[in-house]
């Protein structure tokens, strides 16, 4: 590999003036920034890092260290380059049907190929056990994106089918409960839906044979408890599997329970 004379750094400043020092690699004919630094010595550090990563295929993304001058999304992106001939800016290495996505050098998550496309122009960040991406200025929830709403709780709205949290592709993903305050639950033998809604504590409003009416129950309970004075901001179920008219009809036949039509504010 051919270095340039200044070994990928380049003198610049910032928009106050500040001297800053950009460090860049080319290989295989594709020139690749690896970001900018306030201190000259760092920015050669990061270059001759990039270089050492690219020549070597015994460097592999569990071989990063905290001591290494260079980001770990620049890290995994060098190698997956290196590896597999795809440049991609965001922190993925590529498999033959799935993809990683590094947040740190601890934690990948596995994603169907189908959403490579999504993940290499949208960086995920993680605060706490939430996974979001920026998109338009809003933050999208990562789990959003399988139906998964955020006040779902897992082992109850939804499962891993390998019990890998971490292992996010489709097949994996079990939705259990779609809509709020719904609960599925078996009645001998059989699948149904107990609808809760929370005021001061639980209340259930009934139990139901299927998931659509479970939800509508919830709304239709919601309405109730809004007329009887109680507003504690309640979510509306959107049940999109139903049309206008059998909504209509669902909403007036559907039974409540009397402890919902006795709450008063």
């Amino acid at each position: 590999m051919k270095k340039n004379k200044s070994l990928g750094v380049y003198a610049t400043s910032l928009k106050d003036g500040t001297p800053s020092y950009r460090a860049s690699i080319t290989y295989k004919g594709k020139h690749i920034s690896l970001g900018s630094f306030p201190v000259k010595g760092t920015a050669a550090k990061v270059y001759k890092e990039a270089l050492k990563i690219l020549s070597s295929d015994k460097i592999g993304i569990s071989s990063y260290k905290k001591e290494y001058a260079l980001p770990f999304d620049k890290f995994v992106t060098l190698i997956n380059y290196r590896d597999k001939g795809m440049y991609i800016s965001t922190p993925i290495y590529l498999e033959k049907k799935f993809f990683l996505y590094y947040i740190s050098p601890g934690i990948a998550y596995k994603f169907d190929i189908e959403d490579l496309f999504y993940y290499s122009s949208h960086k995920i960040m993680k605060r706490g056990s939430h996974l979001f991406v920026a998109d338009y200025g809003s933050q999208l929830s990562v789990l959003g994106r399988y139906g998964i709403k955020s006040y779902s709780v897992r082992g109850r709205d939804y499962l891993f089918a390998n019990d890998d949290p971490y292992d996010l592709r489709y097949e994996n993903i079990i939705i259990l409960n779609r809509y709020h305050g719904v609960r599925q639950f078996a009645e001998k033998g059989l699948v149904k839906y107990k609808t809760v809604i929370h005021i001061r504590s639980n209340y259930v409003v009934g139990k139901y044979a299927s998931e659509a009416e479970a939800a509508i129950a919830y709304n239709k309970a919601a309405d109730i408890l809004i007329k009887n004075g109680i507003n504690r901001n309640f979510i509306q179920n959107y049940v999109e599997e139903v049309s206008a008219s059998q909504y209509a009809e669902i909403y007036l036949k559907v039974k409540i329970s009397d402890k919902i039509y006795s709450l008063k504010g």
